[in-house]
């Protein structure tokens, strides 16, 4: 499995700029948020389905949390990331890789806080039909 995802990421960054756009469906997404779907496969009710996501300098995911477990790569760009107790849990740049669990226990917002686009390359492994993300509401913290 671990060979595997390393091929899946590895095509994904090699066909990305081969794949047609499309608006992301995020939670309350900042203006200009983006996402397409690079491949998407169905096995045991499980979805794969690999996305670039893209944000503009100065947008965010919105808050949300996801049904099943996300791996990510950061494509270009400065991921800063924030849990539920409005801290940073991580800033990733480019070449770096991130893991979010799944379940609404794990509420949390992507930012860009760069001036340039953040370009994510991200695997969903989630319950067959499931969205990309469940909204979630603002935990009290200064930022959306």
């Amino acid at each position: 499995m671990r060979r595997t995802f390393r091929t899946v990421v590895a095509a994904a960054v090699t066909a990305a700029a081969l794949v047609a756009g499309g608006t992301a469906h995020a939670t309350p997404a900042g203006p200009g948020v983006t996402g397409r779907v690079l491949s998407r496969t169905t096995a045991n009710g499980t979805d794969y389905i690999l996305r670039e996501v893209t944000l503009p300098p100065g947008q965010a995911t919105g808050w949300h949390y996801h049904d099943g477990p996300l791996h990510g790569l950061v494509k270009e760009g400065t991921l800063s990331h924030y849990d539920s107790t409005c801290e940073t849990d991580g800033v990733y740049r480019a070449g770096d890789r991130i893991q979010e669990p799944a379940g609404p226990d794990y509420v949390h917002i992507g930012r860009n806080l760069g001036d340039t686009p953040l370009v994510l390359v991200v695997l969903y492994v989630l319950p067959q039909g499931a969205p990309f993300s469940e909204d979630a509401p603002n935990p009290g913290c200064s930022f959306e």
